[in-house]
């Protein structure tokens, strides 16, 4: 499922009355929502409706998990980060930049596999403030900008900022942010860019 139709689940879950923690309200909840991409045809699309344990874990305990769950999450979500093969964290910082402003891909108002030539990108400020010069900038999410003038671009800081950014339920269980790199939206060397962005000194987020 892409972060965008877990988020519209989430929130059409989050919607209804206490009394949806009934079982069979919940599960009308869920026959709904996939009558509404019964036009789905692709495989991809489709199979982007079911959870995996991670999501099936915060649905359950409605994005609040106990501790003993929500250890289990952040251990589950640490087994899959991946870093780019040249092992560098930090990449260009003008190409992270290029990410963060991409909205393309991905598209939910009518269900269809992602066009020819269309690049995929973070969207991140739909949900954060980054380089001020962006006026259409969202707050969702905490304001970043500054944000490397604030952790200083440090190995270990690095490591944090790409890991946060390639799943973030690595170190928040059931976090609202996109699980980047886990569901292969971004690439490594692409999370690497986007890093960059958040750290880099000469960036437009730190100036």
């Amino acid at each position: 499922m892409t972060p965008r139709l877990c988020l519209i689940g989430g929130l059409i879950l989050a919607a209804l009355p206490a009394v949806a923690a009934d079982s069979d309200v919940l599960q009308r909840a869920e026959d709904a929502m996939h009558r509404s991409f019964s036009t789905a045809t692709e495989e991809e699309w489709r199979t982007r409706l079911a959870q995996d344990e991670v999501q099936a874990l915060c649905s359950a305990h409605h994005n609040t998990p106990p501790p003993e769950i929500a250890e289990r999450i952040v251990a589950q979500s640490r087994t899959n980060i991946r870093y780019p093969d040249d092992g560098k964290l930090l990449g260009n910082w003008k190409e992270g930049e290029k990410l963060a402003s991409i909205g393309t891909g991905g598209h939910i108002g009518k269900i269809q596999p992602d066009r020819a030539g269309t690049r995929r990108g973070g969207n991140c400020y739909a949900c954060h403030t980054m380089a001020t010069k962006e006026v259409a900038a969202g707050n969702l999410g905490p304001t970043l900008t500054g944000y490397g003038k604030r952790l200083g671009s440090s190995p270990e800081t690095v490591k944090f900022v790409y890991e946060k950014v390639w799943n973030a339920q690595a170190f928040l269980p059931c976090s609202h942010m996109p699980r980047f790199g886990a569901n292969g939206w971004l690439t490594p060397e692409e999370i690497a860019h986007a890093v960059a962005f958040l750290l880099d000194p000469e960036s437009p987020v730190n100036r």
